[in-house]
């Protein structure tokens, strides 16, 4: 589930393995390049973390990143 906190939805998802992790890295990084929404996101081995907030809004949680998230949610 996604938590939003301190005007950030967060979430972290674990996979596997690393390979698997990165996998979907890139494909939400195809996703995210469509939307022209880039999220803050990290990966240690088999887990990635997201943060997404709107820079453009004053660092909110918006509808844009509630898509996003959704987008991620399918993909994982």
């Amino acid at each position: 589930m996604w938590t939003e906190k301190d005007n950030k939805l967060t979430r972290t998802f674990e996979f596997k393995d690393f390979t698997e992790a990165f996998g979907f890295m890139s494909k939400v990084a195809i996703e995210a390049e469509k939307m022209n929404h880039h999220p803050n996101w990290s990966n240690v081995y088999n887990k990635v973390s997201f943060e997404l907030t709107t820079h453009d809004e004053g660092n909110t949680v918006t509808e844009k990143d509630r898509k996003l998230a959704e987008i991620i949610d399918k993909l994982a």
